[in-house]
């Protein structure tokens, strides 16, 4: 399974996102360290769920950190993330 469709599954699953948009932006690291010929190791993610209510900017970054886990641990390099409540994004 593609690292991309881990990452929807693990965060849907954790989180039950509003919205969740992942952006596989390995192509704009290639040389540099961590990447891979075959990319998959630098994302970008912009997760809306009701899970982060209440809790700060550390918190949510933490709560994700944890839910991918095993894929920071192995082939991900590098992951970008805003993570904001449904209330938060209606107001943007």
């Amino acid at each position: 399974m593609r690292v991309q469709n881990v990452i929807r599954a693990k965060l849907t699953a954790a989180l039950a996102p509003a919205a969740l948009d992942i952006v596989d932006e390995s192509h704009l690291h290639a040389g540099h360290a961590g990447a891979r010929p075959g990319g998959e190791t630098h994302f970008r993610v912009r997760v809306v769920a009701a899970a982060f209510a209440g809790q700060s900017r550390v918190e949510r970054q933490r709560l994700v950190y944890r839910t991918l886990a095993d894929e920071l641990a192995g082939g991900v390099h590098a992951l970008a993330m805003t993570t904001l409540t449904p209330e938060e994004e209606a107001a943007r």
